[in-house]
């Protein structure tokens, strides 16, 4: 049933790549296996320690982070192999665990922006893990109920989770030996050649990215696109559908709205003048808040339709504890958290919250408000925390965790925060204006802790889901993989900022980090304050969004397959051209391997091994980024790796990279064919294997 989601079923996203490894009844076969161990808890944790650290580094130096639930289920496999007993149930917990690092670690699109706006002096431990650490936990107890609307009760792609579950089940080494080794070679193929373009942009020698910005209409735009292999990956398997809405936005922000709004600085240069600083800041500053406002109509409209679903989904969650309560046996895939234990963890986590605001406001001049704030915030993070952890689990089943435009998120949450707040206080005056900023600031990290780690949660049961995972078991492991990061978040934040300093702030030196996220969200707020933000912009996206979600909703009724994601062209509109195009085009290629595979003698095997070369393009590229992030961060160089200088010709970079990266998805897809081919002919047919087997 599809419950009103936006896309259709993405080739294999709901049943087993790979048709040997998934047993015909998994919660029997996999009743008897390791799942939740002491080892998988300690190598999760110290795991989600070392890359949580790398995240921050590098999320504050260029805005970016990295998925790290693929690369911690690579080096789970590597390790536990050499145990007895292990299973592909605890490679699992580990990944989940470890996947707290590339989603938590965005808490640092927020939390820096008090000190960069002068109302912390540093990143106190206590005060900085709490609130880590409680929006993390929320985000797991609120996608909870999530899950039957959002995950097994959807045709939502999970790119991200499917991959990640094939790489556990190739590594399981289940089923015919000839089928499972393809399949690994064909993740090993597929990460050493995105890992090895990685590395070549890495060095230097070749573009990592490509983009040129020129005078069209009036204004000028830019095109432009990432050389990520892992993108091609995340495209291949979310499809064409989200593909196109993204192409949509893209066409609305650089086709449209980038020409109109440049068009005033541009007619004032001279024939033939460099564009780029102007179309870069115009769309940081005016375009990216129009797509924020189309995001934020999309998201409600979104929820006005899942509503239903996430309902439904509460009350069988609810059901289902009692069935457990009353000794009845339910299936070990419908085994979430009790419903009593997740409201219960729910509601205790307000007595802290409330503790950790009224120390924020004690001593300060918003101390004659401390009870309307408080009592506030808590309301805002109640309801609102479960609004954005269903936007953000869609995202995340949508494009994939990685993708997902959080910081967009954040902006809303942001906006909606300093409105009440300034409702509250009356919108405050000279002598606690910061505090008022601050404090909008503070409370929304609590609900961006609540984004980042729903929008992780449900792509991790989404993987559960496909190798017969217990989902109360990965969402204690979630919790503990948001303690793990929640721990050494602190004193890394805390180093970064003596160490390097923030750009903008009094004694920051060249080498201060951008924390770009930080410093837009701090703007956003002072802008709502001082009365300052340009609420066109966002009226604007708004109207943009309304239009999108009604031409949708017409293809819908009158066409019954053709769509227009509202939620997908505003991440289109949102994110820069090199994200929105690269992810559309990998969907295409996608495509037509499959139709190519179609007319193949071989095409079912064609197609699954398809899927795991693009699951493999995110391994490579998401492994190289781990260690990418390890070595900028101990040699405190941005580009460590270089090996040529700025004297280096960037026509030959540019074409180097095009030609590789072009190469390199060539050369990947006709390996796969081939494979398939000689797999095909190792493979006994299902009879014969039947036979083998005794059955």
């Amino acid at each position: 049933m599809r419950h009103g989601m936006d896309v259709q079923p993405k080739r294999t996203g709901s049943t087993p790549l790979m048709t040997t490894t998934t047993p015909a009844a998994p919660q029997q076969a996999n009743s008897a296996l390791k799942e939740l161990t002491l080892r998988g808890v300690l190598l999760g944790g110290l795991i989600t320690l070392v890359f949580t650290a790398a995240n921050i580094y590098l999320g504050l130096k260029v805005g970016l982070t990295f998925a790290t639930s693929i690369p911690a289920a690579v080096i789970s496999m590597a390790v536990l192999r050499r145990f007895k007993n292990h299973s592909i149930m605890e490679n699992n917990i580990v990944q989940t665990i470890a996947s707290a690092a590339g989603t938590l670690s965005a808490i640092i699109f927020v939390l820096p922006g008090l000190v960069m706006i002068g109302w912390w002096t540093g990143f106190s431990y206590w005060e900085t893990a709490f609130v880590c650490a409680i929006g993390g936990i929320l985000g797991v107890t609120y996608s909870i109920p999530l899950r039957r609307a959002l995950v097994t009760g959807s045709d939502l792609p999970y790119p991200e989770g499917v991959a990640a579950a094939e790489v556990l089940k190739v590594g399981d080494a289940q089923g015919s030996v000839a089928e499972n080794k393809a399949g690994l070679h064909t993740i090993i193929v597929g990460a050493l050649a995105s890992a090895g373009m990685g590395l070549i942009a890495a060095m230097k020698l070749a573009a990592g990215s490509l983009s040129n910005a020129f005078r069209f209409g009036g204004g000028a735009t830019m095109i432009g696109s990432s050389l990520s292999l892992a993108l091609i990956g995340v495209g291949h398997l979310v499809g064409l559908g989200v593909g196109a809405a993204m192409i949509v936005g893209l066409l609305i922000s650089y086709g449209v709205l980038l020409p109109i709004f440049t068009a005033d600085e541009v007619s004032s240069l001279s024939a033939g003048a460099d564009v780029s600083d102007i179309v870069g800041s115009t769309f940081s500053s005016d375009v990216r808040f129009i797509g924020a406002g189309t995001m934020a109509i999309a998201a409600v409209w979104t929820l006005v339709k899942i509503i239903g679903p996430i309902v439904s989904g509460m009350r069988e969650s609810l059901a289902s504890s009692r069935s457990r309560q009353a000794g009845s046996t339910v299936p070990l895939q419908e085994r979430d958290l009790p419903f009593t234990v997740v409201v219960g963890v729910t509601i205790a986590s307000m007595l802290p919250i409330g503790l950790l605001l009224w120390l924020f406001v004690k001593d300060t001049p918003l101390v004659h408000h401390t009870g309307a704030l408080i009592a506030l915030s808590i309301v805002y993070v109640l309801l609102v925390g479960l609004l954005v952890a269903a936007i953000c689990g869609y995202m995340a089943g949508l494009i994939g965790a990685s993708n997902s435009p959080i910081s967009g998120v954040g902006i809303i949450v942001v906006i909606s925060a300093a409105l009440l707040i300034k409702v509250v206080t009356g919108g405050g005056n000279a002598d606690n204006a910061d505090g008022l900023i601050a404090y909008t600031l503070f409370t929304s990290a609590v609900v961006f802790g609540i984004a980042t780690i729903s929008n992780d949660n449900l792509q991790d049961l989404k993987t559960g889901q496909l190798v017969g995972a217990t989902p109360w078991k990965q969402q204690v492991a979630l919790m503990l993989g948001v303690l793990f990061g929640a721990a050494i978040i602190p004193p890394v934040l805390q180093l970064m900022y003596t160490g390097f300093g923030f750009v903008g702030m009094e004694g920051a030196g060249a080498d201060a980090l951008a924390a770009p996220q930080a410093a837009l969200l701090s703007s956003v707020a002072q802008g709502i304050f001082s009365d300052s933000l340009d609420w066109s912009l966002i009226g604007m996206g708004a109207a943009i969004g309304a239009v999108i979600i009604v031409i949708d909703e017409v293809l819908r009724k009158t066409t019954k397959s053709k769509q227009l994601p509202p939620l997908a062209v505003g991440m289109g509109m949102y994110l820069p051209v090199s994200l929105t195009l690269i992810v559309p085009i990998g969907a295409t290629i996608g495509v037509f391997y499959d139709k190519w595979a179609a007319k193949g003698t071989h095409p079912e095997l064609m197609k699954r091994l398809g899927v795991l070369m693009a699951t493999g393009l995110i391994v490579g590229e998401s492994l190289f980024g781990v260690l990418y992030a390890g070595i900028i961060a101990a040699t405190g160089n941005g580009d460590p790796l270089a090996v040529v200088g700025d004297s280096y010709p960037a026509t030959i970079a540019n074409w180097a990279g095009f030609i590789l990266f072009a190469g390199l998805i060539i050369g990947c897809y006709l390996w796969v064919k081939n494979l398939a081919v000689r797999t095909a002919a190792a493979t006994p047919p299902p009879a014969q294997r039947e036979q083998a087997a005794g059955l």
